[in-house]
This record gives structure tokens, sequence and C-alpha cells, in this order.
């Protein structure tokens, strides 16, 4: 087996065929990886988004508390410092600075710049930034539970336990001098939640749920009408009238609808005009042919005259088919579904009682949607056709996936391989390859292969390597 056949087959099999299906594999494939994109760019954005937002709201409020502390009472700062902490930042105040030194980067004094802006004149801040790359592998974002164990450590030995007051390392220290001497500390660990994955999923799934409803009911517009175009061009295949389809969906669709309905019509009308003609041709030509023959009848000369009568005759049975195929065609049949089997077990019993060797072999009921009538003529035509050349035929019947398979076997001379497809053309007779005695005039199996096609099935001919001819026919099964 060739490598990549089988990845084939597995795609193929893996790969949904309905238009509705593929279109709802397609837009949910869309939407994950364009979900997966924006949140692969656009996450460390929102972070630093947040974090900055953060960072500058502390900073005001360490701005405004070092100003509220020189207006008041040492009594009340730290009830008023222990108010404005929480799990995230913690306000104290000390005689030595958190953050020794003022910070050295760009960014940490362009902060302290504007920090000294808002300040009085003269009060230093120091203010570093620790960098997550310094931080090491052990920090952590916040959560939920986490809880603000400050207020259980006492003021003295805060500065020496900040891990345990902050419960997460520190990402922010910032030192602002008062006029007294002391120094007010702020210590901050802000970590944006990390709970925005399952927000996530769930924006995700109702979209993708929104999604497949939408495509849905879209394609269901569409594909309601196709099916019924699909389901009408098969009967139009198989030769059965139907009413025009009432144009419905999208414009290009009922564009579609409108156009069959026309090609049906055009088609009807064409198949109904040759066949009124044909009918018209033979009818008229049996007054002529008549009229020939009487005349024929007063020729002298007796092999002339035996000639000629025997050439009107044949002349004459030609047009008596030709007109008893146009009525036929010309009779609008109902279809309806009918029992193979039963069919050909009726074909068989009739030769059968005219002393012809003629069996049937069915492996199983086999319901087929036909016109009963022109399939038995069909299947009569050619049984006797395998009959007359043949002398015995056997019939097996069959179902291979959704067709019946219909072989008729006989015993004749067969057919050179050149001439199989000949031999369905009408007046075509092979008489010098497969009998002395003609029997027929040729319109058999052209008739047979007309009835056939018009149940959208088809016919073939081959010789078999025991002898004598084979012809398979296969008709459709319907849904």
């Amino acid at each position: 087996m060739n490598r990549t056949a089988l990845p084939r087959k597995i795609a193929a099999f893996l790969w949904p065929s309905s238009l509705a299906s593929q279109l709802i594999v397609l837009m949910l494939a869309a939407i994950v990886v364009a979900q997966a994109l924006s949140i692969w760019i656009f996450q460390d954005e929102r972070r630093i988004a947040l974090v900055a937002a953060a960072r500058d709201n502390l900073l005001a409020r360490a701005v405004a508390l070092s100003e509220l502390m020189e207006d008041t009472p040492v009594a009340l700062q730290d009830r008023i410092l222990e108010a404005s902490s929480s799990r995230y930042a913690v306000f104290w105040l000390g005689d030595t600075p958190l953050a020794p030194e003022p910070g050295t980067s760009r960014f940490e004094q362009r902060l302290q710049g504007y920090m000294s802006r808002d300040l009085a004149p003269g009060q230093v801040v120091h203010l570093n930034i620790h960098a997550d790359e310094k931080r090491g592998p052990g920090r952590r974002e916040a959560r939920d539970d986490d809880k603000a164990s400050w207020r259980d450590v006492p003021k003295r030995e805060r500065p020496h336990n900040l891990r345990k007051i902050m419960n997460k390392p520190e990402d922010l220290s910032l030192s602002i001098q008062m006029t007294d001497g002391r120094w007010l500390n702020v210590a901050t660990s802000y970590r944006p939640p990390s709970g925005a994955f399952i927000a996530l999923m769930v924006q995700l799934g109702l979209t993708a749920l929104l999604t497949v409803l939408i495509i849905g009911l879209a394609v269901r517009r569409v594909t309601r009408p196709l099916k019924d175009l699909a389901t009408s061009a098969e009967k139009l295949g198989r030769g059965e009238e139907q009413e025009p389809l009432t144009p419905s969906g999208p414009r290009e669709v009922r564009a579609l609808t409108t156009a069959f309905n026309d090609m049906q019509d055009r088609l009807t009308r064409f198949v109904q005009d040759r066949t009124r003609m044909l009918a018209a041709i033979s009818h008229d030509l049996r007054t002529p042919i008549t009229s020939l023959r009487l005349r024929a009848e007063f020729i002298d000369d007796d092999e002339n005259r035996d000639k000629m009568i025997e050439t009107l005759d044949e002349m004459a049975a030609m047009t008596e088919a030709a007109l008893r195929f146009a009525k036929d065609e010309a009779q609008a049949e109902t279809a309806e579904n009918a029992d193979l089997g039963a069919l050909l077990e009726a074909i068989a019993g009739d030769q059968q009682d005219l002393g012809h060797s003629c069996s049937v072999e069915t492996s199983e009921r086999i319901i087929v949607p036909c016109r009963p009538m022109a399939l038995k003529r069909a299947l009569r035509n050619l049984i006797e056709n395998g009959i007359r050349y043949g002398e015995a035929v056997s019939i097996k019947a069959s179902k291979e996936g959704q067709e019946a398979i219909i072989r008729v076997h006989d015993k004749g001379p067969g057919i050179p391989d050149d001439r199989l497809k000949d031999v369905f053309e009408p007046f075509v007779r092979l008489e010098e390859s497969r009998s002395e005695e003609t029997g027929g005039i040729g319109l058999g199996l052209a008739i047979t292969r007309s009835i056939i096609h018009a149940h959208g099935g088809r016919i073939d001919l081959r010789n078999r390597q025991a002898g004598g001819l084979e012809a398979e026919v296969r008709l459709p099964l319907g849904s």
C-alpha cells in the first residue's frame, strides 16, 4: 500500500462530508486559532497595563499618606496606615527606609521625579522596582485565598518579615522621608488575578455555540432546496413526471431552481415532440407500405414479387415496432416500488409456458422504484433475445450497495468484442455472428437500453469465458 494512501483515507474518514459540517469545522478552527493568537499576543499587554495602573495608584496613595501623616497626631498614624494597607500593599512608619537607596534605573528615576514634584521641597524619596527576572523561579501570582497576615506581625518586625507580611515576595519598595526623620515605607506585591482562563474558555464556548447555531440555520436554508433539487434531478433522470419545484432559499439557489424547472420543461416537451413525430411517421408509413404490397401482388415475375413482398413485410414490421414503442413512451406510467424478484419470476414463467428454458435465482427480496410495465418490457426483450440466440437463459438478481444487479446468461455463440455496443443501436442485427434466423428487426435491445437509462440504470454486455453472453443490468435502489 502506498505510504500516503492510509493518511489520506484517515483524513477522508474524519473530514465531514456535508456542507454544514465542513463550514462549522472551519469556522470553529478559525475561532480557536484567532482566540489563541489574541491571548498569546495581548496577555502580557493586559498584565503590564494592570500592573502599571496599580503602581500609579499606589504612588498617588503614598504621596497623599505622607502629607496626611504630617498633619495627623502620632496616636492616630498607625490606625490610618493599617486602614490604608491591603493584601497587596503594606504601609508603615519606621526609622530606616525599606528602600535603602534611590532607584538608579531610568524608569525608577522618572517615577521618583514625578513623586518629588508632589512632595514638600527637600523630602527624599527612594523607589526600587524589583523586576520579575530578579525574582527567581520561586515567585507566584496572587490568589484569592491569600490573607493579609501583616496585621499579625508586630510593627517593629515588619521591615524584617516582609515575606510573612506579604505572604509573597514584594515587587516594589518605596520609602518617603518625613520631616521628623522617620520613613514612610511601602511594600507591594501586586499581581493580576490568574482566573482569566476560565472566562476565556466560557467566552470561546459561547462563541462556538452561537457559530454552530447560526451556520447550521444558514446552511440549512441553502442545502434544503439543493436536496430537493437533487431528488428532482434523480427522478427526472428516471423519466418520472413531477411538478416544477418552488424556488426558495438565497437568490443564487432560486436562480438554479428556476433554471432546472426550465430545463425539465424543455426536455419533456422535446421528448414528447420526438415521440409524437416518430408515431406520426410510423402511422403515415402504413398506408404507402400497404399500397406497395398490393401492387407487388400483381407482378408476374414470381422471384421479384416474393422478394418485394418480403421487403415490404419487413418494412411493415419495423413500422409497427416503432409505432408500438412510440405509443408506450407516450403513455405516462406512474412510478412505484416493485418487487424485482416477482417481476423476473413472472417473465420467466411466461417463457417456461412457451416451452423455453429459463430459470431465476434471487438471493434476497429486492424492491426497486420503477415503472413496472416499462421495466418488464425491457427485461422481457433482453430475456427473449437470449432465448432466441442462446436457447437457454439463467437469471440472477442481487443487491450490491445501492444498486440492484440483474445478470442474464445465455448459451449462445456470443458477440465479437468490437460489436458489443453496436447491438444497442436501432435496427442493427448481427445475424451473421448470432444465428441464421434473425427473428427480429433490431429494435429490442435499443428499446431495452432506452428504458433502463430512463430508470437511471445502465446495461452492459460481455462474452463469458465459459461460453455464451452475459447481460448485466444495474438499477438504483433509491433512498
